[in-house]
């Protein structure tokens, strides 16, 4: 095994964990009644997707361009290119993770990272992928 690969992998997820978790949560209201418990539909309608917020979405890419940035990137073992992901359609970059994120899509290191995300991370880092050109 190569410890430098598997040390930088281990870097990039930890740095994906804390930029996420710097998101304090939005406070409860004092006065607001108890969210009513409900069971889950048979068959749910897909979700409208979220608008993504592009300028959350760069800070959300940190470890993205770590891999990604890289003008002719190949990753060590197995050795193939990474795709450039600045640019792409907004739809694509949203599938793609959520893919990764339910293990659709095979990949040790995009799944770890997809999983980490919420739908609305997701929606910023599509937002601000898109938006590159």
């Amino acid at each position: 095994m190569r410890p430098l690969p598997i040390a930088a992998s281990l870097a990039l997820l930890l740095a994906a964990f804390a930029v996420t978790a710097q998101d304090p949560p939005a406070p409860a209201a004092a006065d607001a009644p108890a969210p009513a418990v409900q069971a889950a539909p048979a068959a749910a309608a897909p979700a409208t997707p979220a608008a993504g917020d592009a300028t959350r979405g760069k800070g959300l890419t940190y470890t993205c361009r770590g891999c990604h940035g890289l003008t002719g990137y190949k990753n060590a073992y197995p050795s193939y290119h990474v795709p450039k992901i600045g640019g792409q359609s907004e739809t694509y970059l949203r599938n793609a993770l959520t893919e990764y994120g339910t293990g659709k899509r095979k990949h040790p290191t995009m799944q770890a990272q997809a999983e980490s995300f919420s739908q609305q991370d997701i929606a910023d880092i599509a937002a601000y992928l898109s938006s590159l050109k």
